[in-house]
């Protein structure tokens, strides 16, 4: 009898197991398929429409982001994309792949910028890549620029007893290191980085704003603008948001204003998994998936790094 006993509680603890697994496979399948129709059901809406996608907070490098342009770019019923900003700015590279993206898109079909409340720095980078600019009279855009910021804390190190020791290939390698003297050297160097970078940046500028070069750099000293005073500028071609820019599409591009807006989110493969996992462990056990290093182009006063 005790046997028997035995058996059926073995039986029982393996049938819960089963149940389990089961569970988990089914669960794991489910969430494989939320994530291949995520990534590949393609664009939302059907038939002849106008994307709109959204650029806000830090502008980083972002390969998801470039796959849903490329779609956009490549879908024949989508007759135009909006791109809604508003952002401080973000990593150089950020911006330039964002540029370069947008400018693809804009060899096949129109694209509009509307700015919100900040465009600035990386963010008209983005801007500047439309057909056409609209802005708000109380955006804040401008900022033509870059920065690298760092600092010296070698004397603070001293105040506390602390000698940092580092042994490197080269005298300019990790350089700014806040562990070590900037040098004459390391400096002249970082400013060459920073002077090819701004050079670029004012180039883009140049090639898609009606300016000479001359007035950009006149522009382009980091300061920032209202609205109004960038169109005063040339740096944006109007004031308005959706309704203006619709109007634009149908008067210069022969879009109708039947055509519906749609807009297009930008999600990414991980998002599911870390929604799930987040609501089982928390938020604070994860990094975040892109973090804001190196050479910038960003505006924020309160900005912490």
């Amino acid at each position: 009898m005790s046997i028997q006993s035995d058996a059926i509680i073995d039986r029982r603890r393996l049938k819960r197991r089963l149940i389990f697994w089961r569970i988990l496979g089914v669960s794991a399948v489910a969430l494989a398929i939320i994530v291949a129709f995520g990534r590949f059901g393609g664009l939302p809406g059907k038939g002849d429409r106008i994307a709109r996608i959204a650029v806000e907070g830090i502008i980083l490098d972002d390969p998801y982001r470039d796959q849903v342009l490329t779609e956009i770019a490549e879908d024949e019923h989508v007759k135009a994309l909006l791109v809604t900003i508003d952002s401080p700015g973000g990593t150089f590279v950020g911006g330039e792949s964002l540029y370069g993206q947008l400018r693809k898109v804009a060899a096949k079909k129109p694209v509009v910028a509307l700015m919100g409340g900040t465009a600035t720095s990386a963010a008209y980078m983005t801007a500047i890549a439309a057909d056409r600019i609209f802005a708000r009279a109380g955006t804040l855009t401008g900022s033509i620029g870059v920065i690298l910021q760092t600092a010296d804390i070698t004397e603070l190190l001293k105040t506390i007893g602390i000698k940092p020791e580092v042994i490197k290939s080269g005298p300019l390698k990790a350089q700014p290191n806040p562990m070590e003297p900037f040098g004459d050297d390391a400096r002249a160097a970082i400013e060459a980085v920073i002077k090819d970078f701004f050079e670029q940046f004012v180039d883009m500028v140049t090639a898609r704003r009606d300016l000479g070069r001359s007035d950009v750099l006149a522009l382009a000293d980091g300061r920032v603008f209202s609205g109004r005073q960038a169109k005063a500028n040339g740096l944006v071609d109007d004031m308005g948001a959706l309704e203006e820019a619709l109007k634009w599409l149908a008067d210069e591009k022969d879009i109708s204003g039947e055509v519906p807006v749609v807009d297009v989110e930008i999600s990414h493969e991980d998002e599911p998994w870390r929604d799930l996992v987040s609501g089982l462990i928390g938020k604070t056990l994860l990094s975040e998936r892109l973090t804001l290093d190196g050479v910038i182009s960003v505006w924020h006063p309160a900005l912490k790094l």
